[in-house]
């Protein structure tokens, strides 16, 4: 018995090394522009998006299958304003036609943005990563030790240990001297107290995004088309009982359409990971969606689907700026309190996080551009206006921009809106409210993590990072003096809490919902109604997962796609995955489990 499990775990290694192979980023050989795609093309697996869970999903698929992966923005690698912690905001401040950030503002006033890139929202955001806690696995019925297998996937391509500095270890003992215990270290798991998360920034300051997970790939099984705008998934109705996807349609750069058809198959599908504003707005403009509001567009409608682009959320951000009379490292998210009530607080610190840098060119979350903590209203941001508000704030001192945020985001949320079509342009946002605070528990909620920020602003963990001649009020009143959205003003909002939580409220870009599960798609994220089509990403989220849903979302991209049992193990790189354990019976016993009808293999 121990001969043969020798023997099989050896010829599991030479089977490995023999037939699996892999690319490093960024010199992959099936990525190229969909300009150079062929008219009609043919794939087993139709991927609409490569952003944080189609790059999982495509690598996973394509061990097996023949996977197009369709992706409207451009590459993030060679671009510093993605790559380098340092420039963090310079991408979301670029608003040019080709940036990775497209600007979108939701009917509520506050100012948001959505990823247009290889990886998408991993390549923009603050880079925290923390798994959901086992509550939320355990409520929306995943396999516990799948998901952790799957989380460790990615973590060996994208995670990291964040060095703890100065300003950050203050932030981190002042929500431990607030109350907020215990304290429990360094780690991914989402668990009550105070602790250091992960990052996708590594020692170096370089950004690791799910383009990354694209190493784990089977270069022969997939092709990469970058700047390939879908303008709409075909399907096929004549004859069936229910519509059957088909394909996509989708341009290139230069506006030529190219038709890409699933292969004959029962289980081949067309997957939709474009995002939560993306992803309904594709259904939509494919024919799925409210038939009112469909006819109004011109659209045939396919199946009348009302709940395709309800129930919208975004978790509302507010943060107090705390000018430090010490000069403070740059840094984004490492430390965060998960309150027992509901609030998450995080903090990020830095000259170059408020953008003050040698070029002086760009002011981070302070940029006239951005709008997060502008001095410029965003209508009255002109290209005359910009470069003014940029020459005054050149000849400020550094110190006016030195300190940090701390900020409180808050869990959920309850509060809930809806999204609708402006245009039949697929390249155009959709019009999308959130309705922040609406629950009042959200509001109350938002209130309470404030008192924390103001309890680790007075601590005395924190000191030496604050003006003690600037008051808690002033800093309450200078945060909020800031333009952050078209939301109206009230004076003196530091006398409540509440009216500053309305009056400030931000994005942390983590909204989601539009395609929920059991709404829209089922427990296995096809589209109820609809034959060979399923939506994987945060728009089927009923709730934001943990602190930062990043981690869970590219989780979700391999999870879904690969079920295996601890006698299972999975070959990318060439070698065995530290993510699935040798097998502890003959390799001939070894076993793979699929979700539902999803066949994707384990090799």
């Amino acid at each position: 018995m121990e001969f043969d499990l020798i023997i099989a775990t050896l010829l599991g290694i030479f089977l490995f090394h023999g037939f699996c192979s892999s690319e490093k980023a960024p010199n992959y050989s099936f990525m190229r522009q969909a300009t150079t795609a062929p008219e009609i093309s043919h794939y087993d697996y139709i991927i609409i998006g490569g952003g944080t869970a189609g790059c999982p999903l495509a690598a996973t698929l394509s061990q097996n299958y023949q996977v197009l992966l369709l992706e409207r923005g451009g590459s993030p690698y060679g671009n510093p304003n993605i790559t380098y912690l340092s420039a963090f905001g310079s991408a979301l401040s670029d608003l040019s036609p080709k940036s990775p950030s497209q600007r979108f503002i939701s009917e509520d006033g506050v100012i948001n943005a959505r990823a247009r890139v290889l990886g998408g929202g991993s390549c923009l955001n603050a880079g925290f990563y923390s798994r959901a806690g086992t509550k939320y696995v355990s409520s929306v019925g995943w396999d516990g030790q799948l998901v952790n297998e799957s989380y460790v996937w990615v973590e060996n391509k994208v995670a990291f240990q964040p060095p703890v500095r100065q300003w950050q270890s203050a932030v981190r003992d002042g929500l431990v001297e607030s109350g907020v215990v215990p304290y429990n270290g360094f780690t991914y798991d989402h668990v009550n107290g105070t602790k250091i998360g992960g990052t996708i920034f590594d020692a170096a300051g370089r950004r690791h995004t799910a383009a990354d997970l694209l190493e784990y790939a089977n270069p022969s099984g997939i092709t990469l088309l970058l700047h390939a705008t879908v303008h709409k998934i075909i399907f096929q109705t004549r004859g069936l009982s229910r519509p059957k996807a088909h394909g996509v349609i989708f341009r290139d750069a230069l506006g030529k359409k190219h038709t890409a058809y699933i292969r004959r198959g029962e289980m081949n599908e067309v997957i939709v990971s474009s995002g939560a504003l993306g992803s309904p707005q594709m259904l939509m403009l494919s024919g799925v969606g409210p038939s009112e509001h469909l006819k109004a567009h011109n659209i045939t409608v396919v199946l009348d689907q009302p709940n395709v682009g309800q129930n919208m959320m975004d978790n509302p951000m507010n943060a107090i700026f705390v000018p430090s009379p010490l000069p403070v490292e740059v840094s984004l998210i490492q430390v965060v309190g998960i309150t027992r009530f509901g609030t998450y607080i995080e903090a990020a610190s830095g000259e170059n996080f408020s953008g003050y840098r040698s070029s002086r060119s760009d002011y981070g979350m302070f940029s006239p551009k951005i709008g997060q903590l502008s001095t410029v209203p965003p209508k009255q941001r002109t290209p005359e206006a910009l470069e003014k508000a940029i020459n005054s704030m050149n000849a400020l001192d550094a110190a006016a921009f030195r300190g940090g945020f701390i900020l409180e985001k808050i869990m959920g949320p309850i509060s809930t809106g809806h999204l609708e079509l402006r245009t039949r342009n697929p390249n155009d946002n959709p019009s999308v409210t959130f309705n922040y605070f609406k629950e009042p528990e959200d509001l109350q909620r938002c209130v309470n993590g404030l008192k924390i920020i103001e309890n680790i602003i007075e601590s005395k963990s924190f000191s030496q990072f604050r003006y003690d001649s600037i008051s808690l009020p002033a800093l309450l009143n200078l945060t909020a003096s800031a333009p952050v959205n078209l939301l109206p003003k009230h004076d003196n909002i530091s006398v409540s809490l509440e009216q500053f939580c309305k009056d400030t409220v931000m994005t942390i870009w983590h909204y989601h919902g539009g395609c929920q599960v059991g709404n829209v798609v089922d427990q296995d994220y096809k589209v109820i109604g609809v034959d060979n089509l399923r939506v994987i990403d945060g728009s089927t989220f009923n709730y934001s997962p943990g602190t930062n849903p990043q981690a869970t979302v590219m989780m979700l991209g391999r999870e879904l796609y690969v079920e295996g049992s601890s006698n299972s193990s999975v070959c990318f790189d060439g070698h065995v995955s530290s993510a699935f354990k040798l097998p502890s019976t003959p390799w001939s016993n070894s076993k793979v489990i699929y979700r539902s009808s999803v066949r994707a293999k384990v090799t």
